[in-house]
């Protein structure tokens, strides 16, 4: 037993000797100047909007010499009125003193950005440097950040009718809450942007006025180029059953939990009503558009990359859809759920709701992805389910063209429609398609123009989906 103790007070001493000997270090040890090099010259960050901090970005110090460095300060050139803050290889703080590099070692530093409001429309620039002082040596790395001042609704209802126009970007923090008896519009060329988890909620109306050259977007708030395709940044814009009226032309919805949402509780007595003009829904986890009990009407909706379905519609409704591209390639897990799901009930929290699903119908559409079935109904005891789809291209290994009680005979099954570059969201079709003049003239008079304005009236007849072909 005492041998043991013997070799524990020796361990003991070894580290305390060794411990006193490298804190008597000299300052002749180290190198007595800036002998560093860096990963970059100057760390840029992209549009930070006013108040909302920015993603962390790093840069690196590298020490490649065979003597360790130690650097007497390293701190921010803009002191305590700099928009930047830093965390110095995990300690934070915007000035450190005596860093030590070892010998061919490198440490992190981490960098974030706020912008102050400065009620500017226009961007700003943000600049400041990391100093880095050894003796009588210092040397730099410059920080560059855009800033944009936006009009910000924070846990917001409005309780007045507004409109939104297009001077400065609009940033929703927690929720905006269109009250019952409001009106909210919104022109051509407004950018929405969703901090995370964060939702518009209309119980009045929204009207939404883009146009194909200045649409409107609704988008996450980060915009570093990663976050370009990145889903579930947001949550939703969702209608409640009080919610009337409400039209969107020309707007592109992406990167959020849902897209458009109608009726907000599986037992509605009511019906939120919506109206999709030329909308492109990209990127959702959930879905692009999911409804319960909801009345939807759409023309040439381009809706892409959702993680379950690109349109649900549960317990009951109305749901006119014409000339509208559904394509789901969802990259990100595998998807187990079709593109159209049309159900006459929903289990919530443990309890079945059947409602009547009034009509759903797809005219001139296409529904295709990576699943052999991209379409599903499901009907249950208590309710009733209609559906039809009239002249779409459809990928499904459970319907053909026999199910004329849902399909007509001018249906195209499991051929792939021949988009252009569905990879970077481009739907229009090309040469040769076997989309192409393969709509009904019944049904394009419903919506006699394309997404790009091209009249689908004209020729031998419409092409399927929300783009007619056009000869270059």
């Amino acid at each position: 037993m005492a041998s043991i103790f013997k070799k524990i007070f020796f361990s003991l001493l070894f580290v305390i000797i060794l411990f006193w000997v490298s804190s008597c270090k000299k300052d002749s040890d180290y190198l007595n100047e800036a002998a560093i090099d860096f990963s970059t010259d100057t760390l840029s960050f992209d549009t930070v909007f006013t108040t909302i901090g920015s993603t962390t970005q790093h840069f690196t110090v590298h020490n490649r010499n065979s003597k360790d460095v130690k650097l007497d300060k390293i701190y921010l050139a803009g002191g305590a009125r700099s928009q930047f803050r830093l965390n110095i290889d995990g300690v934070s703080g915007n000035s450190v003193s005596d860093v030590i590099i070892p010998a061919n070692d490198s440490i992190f530093v981490f960098v974030e950005v706020t912008v102050d409001p400065t009620n500017q429309n226009s961007p700003m620039v943000i600049t400041d440097s990391v100093m880095f002082v050894a003796g009588n040596t210092s040397k730099n790395i410059k920080l560059v950040a855009w800033g944009q001042d936006v009009h910000l609704f924070k846990d917001t209802i409005l309780s007045s009718d507004m409109i939104w126009t297009n001077d400065k970007p609009y940033l929703i923090y927690g929720y905006l809450f269109v009250d019952t008896g409001v009106t909210l519009t919104i022109n051509e060329g407004c950018n929405i942007h969703l901090h995370h988890s964060s939702s518009i909620y209309v119980a009045g109306k929204m009207l939404v006025n883009g146009t194909k050259d200045n649409p409107v977007v609704f988008q996450g708030d980060r915009l570093e180029e990663w976050y370009d395709d990145i889903p579930g940044q947001w949550d939703r814009i969702a209608f409640f059953q009080t919610s009337k009226g409400n039209v969107i032309n020309y707007a592109t919805i992406k990167n959020s939990i849902i897209g458009i949402q109608a009726g907000e509780r599986p037992d509605y007595t009511d019906y939120a009503e919506v109206e999709l003009n030329n909308v492109k829904i990209f990127n959702t986890n959930y879905s692009a558009v999911f409804s319960m009990g909801g009345h939807i009407t759409a023309k040439n909706l381009i809706a892409a990359n959702s993680g379950f379905y690109e349109a649900a519609f549960l317990i009951g409704g109305q749901y006119k859809f014409y000339h509208c591209t559904f394509n789901n390639y969802w990259a990100y897990a595998h998807r187990s759920e079709p593109s159209i799901l049309v159900s006459n009930n929903l289990i919530a929290d443990g309890v079945l709701y059947v409602g009547n699903i009034e009509e759903s119908f797809f005219g001139n559409c296409i529904v295709y992805g990576d699943r052999e079935d991209e379409i599903m109904f499901s009907e249950e005891d208590g309710g009733s389910i209609n559906f039809k789809f009239n002249n779409c291209l459809v990928r499904s290994k459970t319907y053909s063209a026999s199910d004329t009680a849902f399909f007509n005979s001018a249906c195209l099954f499991n051929s792939d429609p021949g988009f252009t570059a569905p990879d970077d969201y481009d739907f229009h079709l090309k040469s040769g398609s076997v989309a192409l003049n393969k709509g009904d003239m019944g049904i394009a008079v419903f919506a006699p123009l394309d997404y790009d304005g091209n009249d689908r009236t004209s020729d031998a007849g419409p092409d399927l989906g929300a783009f007619e072909y056009i000869q270059q």
